[in-house]
């Protein structure tokens, strides 16, 4: 257990371990991104098809799967930020006896990173209090937000969602959270192929298109949802 513990300090006090865990959970988050944006986006086909995928989520294996899948999540961005923020103190006590114009950029960037990450993070709790613990609402007691699935009481997600985004404060803090993780993924995702040594000289301006193209359709994508409530009236 001492030399478990020993191996897993001396590899977080590394920058290369660090970067890893960087790196190995971003690309996690990225993929749930992605996911997360394509189950989001069944809002559009109606109401019933988004309950029933509402459902489906929270009724998997018994209930349990939409938890432990929430715990690995944390874990991801825990891990995420945690490392960010060690990587970049380390960065600038190296800079202090290190100093030169290359490291002035990165830690200009790095610097970028955290306040953009730490403000999604802001973001993340405050749509999970909105929407997952539905705390400062009565999404959970008004009948209005109660519909059947089969046969079975469920809650009706689809006009939680609508009625969430109709409050023109949320679509706001949503676009302006959105348009930031976007701005970090452009960045990060370049990052996570660099530091998984999948970025070369060669492949560096195509990787940069990807990350740019993927950024630009997750922020297309989540936007669209509460922009089409609050300035088109869907659902409404």
């Amino acid at each position: 257990m001492n030399a478990l513990s020993r191996c897993l300090g001396s590899y977080w006090s590394s920058s290369i371990g660090k970067k890893l865990i960087v790196a190995v959970t971003g690309v996690v988050l990225t993929l749930f991104l992605a996911g997360h944006l394509i189950g989001n986006l069944v809002v559009f086909m109606g109401p019933e098809p988004f309950n029933e995928y509402a459902y489906f989520l929270h009724h998997m294996l018994h209930g349990a799967g939409i938890w432990v899948f929430r715990a690995v999540m944390l874990v991801m961005i825990v891990g995420h930020i945690a490392a960010t923020v060690a990587l970049t103190r380390q960065n600038k006590a190296a800079r202090k006896s290190y100093e030169c114009q290359a490291t002035i950029q990165a830690s200009k960037s790095s610097r970028y990173m955290i306040v953009s990450g730490l403000t999604i993070l802001a973001f993340v709790i405050y749509h999970m209090l909105h929407f997952t613990a539905r705390v400062g609402n009565e999404y959970n007691s008004l009948d209005r937000y109660k519909t059947t699935i089969d046969g079975k009481e469920a809650h009706n997600a689809w006009l939680m969602v609508i009625d969430g985004f109709s409050w023109w404060p949320a679509t706001i803090f949503y676009v302006i959270a959105m348009t930031l993780l976007c701005s970090h993924l452009s960045h990060g995702v370049q990052s996570m192929f660099q530091t998984l040594g999948l970025r070369s000289k060669k492949s560096a301006p195509f990787l940069k298109q990807v990350s740019v193209g993927y950024a630009l359709f997750i922020w297309i994508g989540f936007i669209s949802i509460p922009l089409a409530i609050q300035i088109l009236g869907y659902g409404r």
